[in-house]
């Protein structure tokens, strides 16, 4: 089921998620939430915490390909960096300058326990340290440069008052 994203400053964005202790028929559902709920074309990636529940788990949708993994922790970040427009579906319509590493290795596990590796470049890359922030209560507004930080966060206000 396609689920409603929660959008900044909901407290449950804020908070580090808790670790998958046990895969059972309520973690399942929530990764096929996720599943359900990062098939777009505008999406590419959802964090448990953007529908709502405070789990180690995200959903990816990265060149046509589309997958989840639980308790991911990153491996590998590359010391070469890659700068661009990011957005959040939490943060809807605006997009900032944010530094990323240019290569990212995350390792987890899938619904039936068996290991997970994901990696990759560009895209990819931006989007698994973008759900891992998630996972830990960061917010990509977060990582931006302090100059672009406090006019994203004026234009978040903005965007709040006008709700």
């Amino acid at each position: 089921m396609r689920r409603d994203i929660r959008i900044y400053p909901d407290p449950v964005l804020r908070s580090p998620c808790d670790p998958v202790s046990t895969i059972d028929d309520r973690v399942s559902a929530l990764v096929q939430d996720l599943l359900d709920t990062v098939d777009a074309d505008d999406r590419a990636g959802v964090a448990a915490n953007q529908i709502g529940v405070s789990l180690q788990a995200f959903s990816w949708h990265v060149d046509g390909q589309i997958g989840y993994i639980i308790n991911p922790e990153i491996v590998e970040l590359s010391s070469e960096t890659q700068h661009g427009d990011e957005g959040c579906l939490s943060v809807p319509g605006l997009y900032f300058p944010t530094t990323r590493a240019a290569y990212a290795k995350v390792r987890g596990v899938d619904v039936d326990g068996q290991d997970v590796t994901l990696e990759g470049e560009g895209l990819m890359a931006r989007a698994l340290q973008h759900e891992m922030d998630h996972l830990q209560g960061m917010v990509f507004l977060q990582r931006l440069e302090p100059e672009v930080r406090k006019q994203a966060m004026r234009e978040v206000r903005e965007r709040l008052l006008s709700l």
